[in-house]
């Protein structure tokens, strides 16, 4: 349907068309009310059948961890490697994802008709306004038929199952980040610091460039065969070097945790992916609060630059101690109560503040995942050695259950999206020169800062470590929340679409090969 367009008429006229209106409303007074009881008894029913839809979602999503759970246990009672949780988790998501996109007939989303039922009847074909004193006029333009419907129109399931970003946020992300920080090997984290941090903030920052630079060939490139249909900036470019420069071993460090692989690799990686994380997320915000002032937008600008600068700087640290803070004031209140004669209460009191910590630190504008992350590392450093016995087991265990669902739902979730997103753009040369970059930006990072590491470390991070290291830079949860959490443009719905490849692709191919490549390194 077109929009409707408003225009001003003289008074004689809205006088001469709101007659026949006025004759009508008196004739119909009498049946207003059984009008109404029936509008309320049709919002009613609508209702019902939404929350019924809403079900079946959940339990879609439900159906799909459970199945990946039992296939998990079948893989580990057989000893089969070849493919981790994560990836089985991302091919139910995409099963189902077909199920829903061509399984299920299309309805409307406003009428739940039919697109072969045209608007022949209904609708009055003049609307009448009083705005201020103000009249305007709506003309109804013409029929709806099915082929406009199904461009305007999605399938209710289809929209019911596309997530808001945000519950990736504020739901899902922040037991996997906690988790991650609660459960750190403290002696092998500690001791490789130096190294980890190194990776972490100047190893991001360089594969950030590294790869939004040669994005920004390739998009200069698609313009020149014309493959480009709208604008794509050179920020966009930076914007997708820092959702690529997330990595999610989950992959790798599942398996290094079952063959009990090198303790100081295992740090290494694992501490990497949890800082780096933080890191991508704070300067993926940095990068979009960059904004040349002028005409010339598209030129540096070296004010807006220290701005971004400053905003990275702002945020991290702002978060990292807002973090710290929680952690401190957790393990002041368990050392100087007596929670632990009551441990149902510790655990929750623990749960919440730690959680919160999340929605604090986005609530007064900082970074949740960061806070989150170095309350995990406090927590575990201070506030575990307070709590009672049963209360240190039930923490532990607690985010242990809520990182592996949560990370298996977004897992799951990633299949769904292939075929549930309404606005794909695939690109073949972005696609291609989105795999080629990322790995370029990958060896920029390892081998050169492995280098200067080495320089000053007693115990030298090994070339096979090494190699290890760049195979295992996987693209998981963190790079795909940060993809969807604004598809608005062009340019952002071309980047979704090419992450959610590069998810498959690194977690299947090289998550599937940690195992031969552990041999063929001659890692213990």
């Amino acid at each position: 349907m077109e929009p409707l367009r408003p225009q001003r008429r003289t008074a004689a006229r809205v006088l001469d068309t709101l007659t026949p209106a006025l004759i009508l409303l008196s004739a119909g007074a009498v049946t207003a009310e059984d009008g109404g009881a029936m509008e309320e008894l049709t919002t009613e029913k609508e209702a019902e059948e939404s929350h019924r839809q809403d079900s079946v979602n959940l339990l879609t999503f439900i159906m799909l961890l459970t199945l990946t759970i039992l296939t998990i246990w079948l893989f580990k009672h057989r000893r089969v490697r070849f493919l981790h949780e994560t990836g089985l988790a991302m091919i139910y998501g995409l099963l189902v994802g077909v199920i829903l996109r061509y399984g299920i007939p299309a309805t409307s989303y406003h009428n739940k008709t039919p697109p072969s039922c045209s608007l022949k009847e209904g609708p009055v074909s003049t609307v009448l306004l009083n705005i201020s004193g103000k009249f305007f006029e709506y003309t109804l333009k013409g029929e709806i038929n099915s082929r406009e419907i199904n461009n305007v129109e999605q399938n209710d399931m289809l929209r019911k199952v596309t997530f808001d970003p945000e519950v990736f946020f504020n739901i899902l992300l922040p037991p996997i980040i906690f988790h991650a920080g609660y459960s750190l090997k403290k002696r092998h984290f500690f001791r490789n610091m130096g190294s980890i941090i190194t990776y972490a903030f100047l190893g991001t920052v360089i594969s950030c460039f590294v790869i939004g630079n040669l994005m920004y060939g390739v998009v200069k490139l698609m313009q020149v065969l014309g493959q480009l249909t709208d604008k794509f900036y050179y920020t966009d470019c930076l914007f997708f070097g820092a959702i690529m420069s997330a990595t999610d071993p989950v992959t790798v460090l599942a398996i290094f945790n079952d063959l009990h692989a090198d303790g100081d690799l295992y740090a290494l990686l694992f501490g990497e992916s949890v800082m780096n994380d933080a890191v991508a997320i704070v300067l993926s915000s940095s990068i979009v609060a960059y904004q040349p002032s002028g005409a010339n937008t598209h030129m540096f600008d070296a004010a807006a630059f220290f701005k971004s600068v400053g905003v990275f700087i702002g945020i991290f640290s702002g978060s990292f101690v807002m973090g710290a803070a929680t952690g401190v004031v957790t393990a002041l209140v368990t050392k100087f109560t007596k929670l632990h004669c009551f441990p149902l209460l510790e655990t929750a009191l623990f749960f919440l503040m730690s959680w919160s910590t999340f929605l604090l630190a986005e609530a007064c504008g900082f970074t949740g995942v960061v806070a989150v992350l170095f309350c995990g590392i406090t927590q575990a450093h201070y506030t575990y050695n307070n709590l009672s016995a049963e209360s240190t087991q039930r923490t532990k265990q607690l985010f242990e259950v809520l990182h592996f669902l949560a990370e298996n739902f977004i897992f799951s979730y990633m299949g769904l999206a292939l075929f549930t997103f309404q606005n794909h753009i695939f690109s073949p040369i972005f696609i291609i020169g989105a795999f080629i970059s990322i790995f370029i930006g990958r060896a920029f990072n390892i081998y050169p800062l492995s280098f200067f590491l080495n320089l000053g470390r007693r115990h030298k991070i090994k070339g096979n470590f090494q190699h290890m290291m760049m195979f295992a830079g996987l693209r998981g949860a963190m790079a795909f929340a940060l993809a969807i959490r604004d598809t608005a443009t062009y340019a952002r719905q071309m980047m979704f679409t090419t992450t959610l490849l590069v998810v498959f692709f690194t977690v299947w191919v090289f998550g599937g090969g940690t195992t031969p490549m552990l041999s063929v390194l001659h890692i213990r």
